[in-house]
């Protein structure tokens, strides 16, 4: 399997990548349903209970059932950025706080694709407090788990 790979998107964002041996539109048509981001989810938090499009599209909203430190809460996003192209797939959904989660597919060839998840901060309305209280570094831990599982999937 693939290593994850710390990708440098500057101050406070923390992104990773990894080469998955699956084709980028496979990749992104996951993704972009938002009933199945719980398949990846190597935190802990995505529930599988989600209310939205079954395609995300830019201004989407969606609504997901999360689970952190033992408490349920649910909460809804809205896709920022939504792109489609052979070059790249790209899916971004801003928190209510501010804060934003997002997914770039580019292919290597046919049947691989570098899978890049990030977490952005920078906008957020408590980016700082994330930051002092730990929640942000979760990520970092989050975001390499989902991407070894979602590599493993296709190992």
């Amino acid at each position: 399997m693939a290593p994850v790979t710390t990708v440098d998107q500057g101050p406070r964002v923390i992104a990773r990548r990894v080469t998955v041996n699956a084709p980028a539109a496979e990749l992104f048509a996951m993704l972009n349903d938002p009933r199945r981001h719980g398949e990846v989810d190597g935190s802990g938090t995505v529930r599988d209970n989600v209310r939205g499009p079954e395609q995300l599209s830019q201004g989407a909203k969606f609504t997901t059932a999360m689970k952190m430190f033992g408490v349920p809460y649910r909460l809804t996003c809205t896709v920022t950025e939504h792109e489609d192209t052979a070059e790249r797939k790209v899916i971004e959904w801003e928190h209510p706080a501010g804060h934003r989660w997002r997914w770039e597919f580019v292919p290597v060839d046919q049947g691989t694709t570098e899978v890049t998840e990030s977490f952005d901060p920078t906008k957020s309305k408590i980016g700082r407090v994330l930051e002092v209280t730990g929640l942000a570094g979760r990520n970092v831990a989050g975001i390499e788990q989902t991407l070894a599982k979602l590599a493993a999937r296709y190992a």
